[in-house]
């Protein structure tokens, strides 16, 4: 069964906010701790941007 439009919408509103925490997590984390840090936690906020990027572009979704 398909997933419904709002479904779908809100569906990326999680993985944008997942993503857009995970941003700001590293760029905090390297401003913070270390410039090192803040380089290996960014991989995994390109990851799930990559995914948000990805659902959004899949589904139809307008940037």
């Amino acid at each position: 069964m398909s997933k419904t439009r709002s479904e779908v919408l809100a569906e990326s509103r999680k993985k944008g906010a997942v993503a857009g925490v995970a941003a700001v997590g590293a760029v905090a984390l390297g401003v913070l701790a270390a410039p090192v840090a803040g380089v290996v936690a960014a991989v995994p906020a390109a990851y799930f941007g990559y995914k948000w990027w990805k659902h959004r572009s899949e589904n139809g979704i307008k940037f």
